[in-house]
């Protein structure tokens, strides 16, 4: 796939691709994508309506994720990346359960595991999943300089109260830019330290903290001289973050980016009317009550 990582990770990464993502207008993605995460993160009646409702969402970033040229494997590589944080938050979620939840599922010795802790993490981690596909959608099918500009936009009224937008947008625009950049340094350190000896995957704690150290102090040298390289690179091009800026390439706003982002509007619209009314449609449709 063009544009893709060695780590095979696209989140912060554009592919270039002629698709209906990639000619919508910035501002428009850019207001669909928060539409769509505040989707994700309202709570329903149940569990069952929760994941019937997550699973639409699913469907639909899957199919922006083809569209955009993003591989779904690329997706299940930048969820292991985060592989302790998810495990954290089921061993939480699982192993210190509610005092509220009365639904056991199985018992190990005298300790019950419950059905609404396994669900409520799965819920977690589906949320995380789509979120997380959501942010490499957006990424890969922008440029960072159209992304930054349609920050910038959003950001406008910002500068009524002195505060300056345009360098808020560019701080974002290129800590996004170079998440695939520090990963493709990860991996080459890792390589590196690899070949003189360092085992990343096997000793006790000691022996892994001890292998971080030789990962993350590179890694932090290396990120620090990339830093300064961007800032010469930037002053020799005559940045200036107090000068009035012009643009050579213009957005424009045309009726597709509306009706999509009326689109993106409408699905938010419906999944707040059903968490608001409680909406059940396994009880409304065939009279089950689940869980």
């Amino acid at each position: 796939m063009e544009g893709a990582s060695m780590t095979g990770i696209t989140l912060g990464r554009y592919v270039p691709y002629k698709s209906f993502l990639h000619k919508m207008d910035a501002r428009a993605k850019l207001f669909c994508y928060v539409l769509l995460l505040a989707a994700i993160f309202l709570s329903f009646k149940n569990y069952s309506t929760s994941f019937l409702f997550s699973g639409f969402l699913l469907l639909m970033t899957v199919i922006l994720l083809l569209a955009s040229r993003v591989s779904i494997a690329a997706l299940f590589k930048s969820l292991a990346s985060l592989w302790f944080f998810v495990v954290f938050l089921l061993v939480v979620y699982i192993l210190v359960p509610s005092a509220s939840y009365t639904h056991v599922a199985f018992k190990i010795g005298d300790f019950p595991f419950y059905w609404e802790s396994i669900l409520e993490a799965l819920r977690i981690l589906l949320r995380l999943m789509l979120m997380v596909a959501l942010s490499m959608v957006l990424t890969s099918s922008t440029k960072p300089l159209e992304l930054t500009a349609a920050l910038e936009w959003y950001m406008y009224p910002l500068k009524v109260v002195g505060i300056p937008s345009h360098v808020i947008a560019m701080i974002i625009t290129l800590a996004l830019r170079f998440i695939p950049t520090i990963l493709d340094d990860v991996e080459r350190i890792m390589k590196a330290q690899a070949s003189r000896g360092v085992d990343f995957k096997h000793g006790n704690l000691k022996t892994k903290f001890y292998s971080l150290v030789s990962l993350f102090i590179p890694l932090f040298a290396t990120s620090l001289l990339r830093s300064e390289e961007l800032a010469d690179a930037m002053e020799c091009r005559g940045y200036d973050p107090k000068a009035k800026r012009t643009r050579y390439r213009q957005i424009h706003f045309h009726l597709s980016d509306l009706l999509w982002a009326l689109l993106a509007s409408g699905i938010l619209s419906l999944f707040i009317a059903a968490s608001v009314l409680h909406f059940d449609p396994f009880m409304s449709f065939w009279g089950l009550s689940v869980l």
